[in-house]
């Protein structure tokens, strides 16, 4: 006899199915091998008195402050500690609860059918502009056909082309001299059909742009200002195309000025929730969030972000991280946007493993190999 220590983050299913469960059990199983702590803000003190004592009585916990019981505040932050199992009986206990609980209950209850994709994709990064953070990802006239044949080889889902650096402290540029920048590259993709090889995203907030990207053959609009532009949404409607709703906090020659948030995790969610339902009232019905690494967001911000992406999944929509290369790393180990990639490779991974099905990187090559070998990692 011997005993073998497994990791909590194993494929429960498979191991289960290993030892003979039967399929009912398994099921079972998994759901009690699934922990979620998640964390309640200003709850009800008289709520939180009823949900401590209803999570103990199914086997879970609700961590409260002290004096809680006496009721000394009228509202509190806890933080409930449970087994999906435990969670959904808890979620249906709730709903019949007084004090707020019925909406913790089906908060709950979106929480546990919010599901991590399995795996993601790489969308390569290529800018026709000569002020990009990053030089390497930066095209001319003569090699345009050979990065974009390059990403293809190397794996890259979908490629993301852009004419306006974003950077902080970056300069403005109208959309006459956008469009100058990216309209023979647009114009080759066209004519070459790439299109038919790989998906294309236009990395642009300006309608001028992104119709003539669409006129080529892109089918994704990426644009950093989370489609605060109407006739963005309106040509992504009326095109069907997909949109990739990005938070920034500001604009880019001011986003790191002291960027601020009362909670980062629920203010973003609040804006994802406002641009998600004017986009698709326009009628927009393919939704990426992107959180916004970097743009208007202190290294704790992103850090954060990263961490608790799942926080993100109960909107419904996929997810996408874009930290490639990024001063955030510099700000954790010192380091050129050159050195950077093996902290991007750190961030992306992890973003992935919480949630995220795009990752937005300049290195497809390293990001695809790294992919596969973590879901190789997933599947054991």
């Amino acid at each position: 006899m011997f005993l073998e220590l497994l990791s909590n983050s194993i494929n429960i299913e498979k191991y289960l199915k290993e030892v003979g469960v039967d399929s009912g059990g398994v099921t079972i199983m998994a759901s009690k091998a699934t922990h979620y702590i998640i964390c309640i803000r200003e709850l009800h003190v008289g709520a939180a008195n009823i949900l401590k004592q209803d999570a103990l009585s199914v086997g879970a916990d609700l961590a409260v402050p002290r004096g809680t019981v006496l009721a000394k505040t009228p509202h509190v932050d806890c933080m409930l500690i449970a087994t999906q199992r435990q969670l959904q009986t808890l979620s249906k206990k709730e709903l019949a609860q007084p004090f707020g609980l019925k909406d913790v209950a089906i908060k709950l209850q979106g929480i546990l059918k919010a599901k991590k994709p399995y795996s993601a994709e790489v969308m390569g990064v290529l800018n026709a502009n000569s002020d990009s953070f990053f030089a390497a990802s930066r095209l001319n006239d003569t090699n345009v056909i050979e990065e974009i044949e390059r990403m293809i080889e190397e794996g890259a889902a979908i490629i993301d082309i852009g004419g306006v650096s974003s950077a902080p402290n970056s300069l403005h540029v109208d959309k006459d001299e956008e469009l100058r920048r990216v309209k023979p590259i647009f114009d080759l993709i066209k004519k070459e059909k790439f299109y038919n090889r790989v998906k294309f995203s236009i990395d642009s907030y300006q309608p001028e742009v992104i119709s003539y990207a669409i006129k080529s053959g892109f089918g994704i609009v990426n644009d950093i200002t989370g489609l605060a532009n109407d006739e963005v949404s309106r040509l992504c409607a009326s095109n069907g195309v997909r949109a990739i709703i990005m938070h920034m906090q500001g604009i880019p020659q001011s986003m790191q000025d002291k960027p601020e948030y009362e909670n980062v995790l629920n203010d973003l969610y609040s804006f994802f929730e406002q641009r998600v339902a004017r986009a698709e009232s326009l009628g927009v019905k393919d939704i990426v969030l992107d959180v916004g690494i970097g743009f208007g967001k202190t290294l704790e911000h992103n850090l954060i972000l990263i961490k608790h992406l799942k926080h993100f999944l109960t909107l419904g929509k996929p997810l996408l991280v874009g930290a490639s290369r990024k001063s955030m790393i510099d700000k954790i180990s010192p380091s050129s946007p050159q050195e950077r990639l093996g902290g991007t490779l750190a961030l992306h991974l992890e973003a992935v493993k919480n949630g995220a099905s795009i990752v937005r990187a300049h290195d497809v090559k390293e990001h695809v190999q790294a992919l596969r070998v973590q879901k190789a990692l997933n599947s054991i």
